[in-house]
């Protein structure tokens, strides 16, 4: 099998790149990633010696991927993925979420090839995930009761980079409609583990633990400050089993859309992060708290993973605990402060 990772040097495509050229018999696993996130270069160097060759091409170069060999499965985890860039970089957003995965579908019209496509839980509107917490109270911690599945509303906003992605996953509708060739589309929640270079506003959990490690500042940002908002976490590993049973069957289980995250189990709030870093790493450090909230920003999100399970039995096989200690590994292990400054 030829299969091509676009965003193959950044965190999920180069842990699923080696991934799956270790689980898939005689399985040729392309790269293809331009290098400008930060800790891509670190990765790159990961592939290389698991003999995995990446291209420094921009999907948003048409010619250039239309020129590439012909695949059999591509695996589109290329994304500029911060919310906040939305604001500050909106034409490279676009650029890259949407121009590329049209490209890349082109592509795959072309070879008759499968796609797996990751898109994200960021397509659902931000004010209807608002008003599932009635009646905030900013000093306290969230009441949890409720879980996202792929029914909840996308009609309102959800930032450009939420548009882009759901907008991407209704190019490959129409590419594949009436067509041989199979899709998947994958909207995960938040993904953690070792070989990601967090920032505040996006792989914020590895920044946590890092954060803690070094002894480095942090800041509680939006919703009063006080580090109540929720998120649920997958570990990286969880998502290569998915996709890699996803790949497996995709010939009888196809052209679906999924949630996929950690699920109910596996959530936390900021202030919950903290204290299992604290001990974690054995360090308490300062965290200032900034009570200015983005208007992209969201208080809660849990990943209902019922049709994920009912369709392939699949369940994530890591907790939180497992998630953080395997990031908090890394690190040690690796020489790696200067990319969590």
């Amino acid at each position: 099998m030829k299969i091509l990772i676009t965003g193959g040097c950044g965190f999920v495509g180069s842990n699923l790149a080696i991934f799956l050229k270790k689980r898939i018999k005689n399985a040729y696993v392309l790269s293809l990633d331009n290098l400008i996130r930060k800790g891509s270069e670190v990765n790159e160097k990961r592939l290389k010696r698991e003999k995995i060759t990446n291209l420094r091409i921009d999907v948003s170069n048409s010619k250039k991927i239309g020129n590439l060999r012909k695949f059999n499965l591509v695996i589109d985890c290329c994304a500029e993925p911060a919310i906040e860039a939305s604001k500050k970089n909106p034409d490279q957003v676009f650029k890259t979420n949407l121009i590329g995965t049209f490209n890349i579908l082109k592509k795959c019209l072309k070879d008759q090839s499968n796609i797996i496509f990751l898109s994200s839980s960021r397509v659902y509107s931000i004010n209807s995930l608002k008003k599932l917490i009635k009646n905030l109270d900013l000093k306290k911690p969230l009441k949890i009761n409720k879980t996202i599945d792929e029914s909840f509303e996308t009609d309102s906003a959800s930032s450009l980079y939420g548009f882009t992605k759901l907008a991407s996953e209704k190019l490959i509708k129409e590419f594949f409609y009436e067509k041989k060739m199979k899709y998947i589309i994958n909207r995960f929640g938040v993904i953690a583990g070792p070989w990601q270079f967090g920032k505040q506003d996006q792989g914020f959990v590895p920044l946590w633990v890092a954060r803690h490690f070094f002894k480095k500042k942090l800041s509680y940002i939006g919703f009063g400050g006080k580090g109540h908002q929720v998120r649920d976490i997958i570990h990286i590993n969880d998502v290569c089993n998915i996709i890699l049973l996803q790949i497996k069957k995709i010939k009888k289980v196809n052209n679906l859309t999924l949630n996929i995250g950690g699920g109910f189990k596996n959530y936390t709030s900021l202030k919950n992060l903290t204290k299992k870093c604290e001990v974690l790493t054995g360090n308490k450090i300062f965290i200032k708290e900034d009570k200015r909230t983005s208007n992209y920003d969201i208080p809660y999100y849990i990943t209902n993973n019922s049709k994920v399970f009912k369709t392939y039995g699949w369940r994530p096989a890591a907790n939180l605990d497992k998630t953080l200690k395997d990031i908090y590994s890394w690190l040690i292990t690796s020489d790696m402060k200067d990319y969590f400054k």
